[in-house]
């Protein structure tokens, strides 16, 4: 079980570092890298067990948008049927399944690991904004998701409803599975994009004004987006992520107004060219250069 031990970030065990750079070697690295993923691997191992288990209320989960339209749309009254294509067809649907599931079961597990792989790595802002960041990505992932899970119904009922009377509505199971892991996936990091922005921000990228600037492209582009991204291609579907992306643009716009303006105003280098050095970066001194707030974490 010393392999399987919980190693804390920077550590697998039994790591040596240089004591004079608290730096790991590369073999060490390799080493923390294998145990680590042997933790994850496992943790996924029990979450496919436990989504095997459990097949039938996740299931039932996922397809009640479907099961939830009106009769009309269904194979006979009061019944939800899908239909299954091939012999293999209904393990590889239990087997994705169970495979979602342990992804999500298992992620404060790996999101964990890959946490405290990178810690060492950090710098003492790049861990403060990355806890920021992640604290805020997850959050606004879960919320893509759920609105794909809500809308989902509609847009379901807007695309059968184009069938003729005589057709009959028979979905297949592995059909159904991917349409509804796109939806969710692409409305959930849909989601992500106003971070992204201020993200770019706050490194110095992306400043407020050239976001200003190309604000009408950036709406144009984000309908753009919801229309090509979203698998059911019906105008609801469209409309319903296209607006949360706007509204989340705008605030995500307002805070890089909010921060600038809080930022302390430095004198403006911008008529340099690129080859030319600012008057603060001849200043400096070599030891002024090196006692920067720039210090690896111990």
């Amino acid at each position: 079980m010393a392999l399987l031990k919980w190693p804390k970030p920077g550590q697998n065990g039994s790591v040596s570092t240089d004591s004079a750079e608290g730096r790991m070697p590369l073999m060490e690295h390799l080493r923390e890298l294998r145990n680590r993923l042997v933790i994850v691997l496992l943790a996924m191992v029990v979450g496919i067990v436990v989504g095997f288990v459990f097949f039938d209320p996740i299931w039932t989960f996922i397809t009640e948008p479907y099961c939830s339209l009106p009769v009309s749309h269904l194979l006979r009254e009061g019944e939800c049927t899908f239909a299954i294509r091939g012999v293999f067809e209904a393990f590889f649907v239990n087997l994705k399944v169970a495979a979602m599931f342990a992804m999500v079961l298992s992620s404060p597990v790996w999101l964990y690991q890959i946490w405290a792989f990178v810690t060492p790595g950090l710098y003492r802002n790049e861990k403060r904004y990355s806890i920021s960041f992640l604290a805020l990505a997850i959050p606004l992932f879960l919320a893509g998701a759920a609105l794909a899970y809500f809308i989902m119904d509609t847009g379901l009922a807007i695309l059968l409803g184009f069938a003729p009377n005589n057709a009959i509505p028979l979905l297949e199971m592995d059909d159904y599975l991917s349409y509804a892991l796109v939806m969710l996936i692409i409305f959930g990091v849909s989601f992500e994009l106003p971070l992204l922005m201020v993200f770019l921000n706050v490194i110095g990228v992306l400043p407020r004004a050239t976001v200003a600037k190309h604000r009408r492209m950036v709406i144009f582009i984000m309908f753009l987006f919801a229309a090509l991204a979203t698998p059911s291609t019906d105008p609801f579907s469209m409309i319903a992520l296209a607006i949360p992306m706007v509204v989340l643009f705008a605030l995500a716009e307002g805070f890089m107004y909010l921060r600038e303006r809080r930022a302390p105003k430095g004198e403006d280098f911008s008529h340099l060219s690129d080859d030319e050095a600012s008057p603060l970066a001849e200043d400096l001194s070599p030891l002024d250069l090196n006692t920067t707030d720039t210090d690896p974490i111990k």
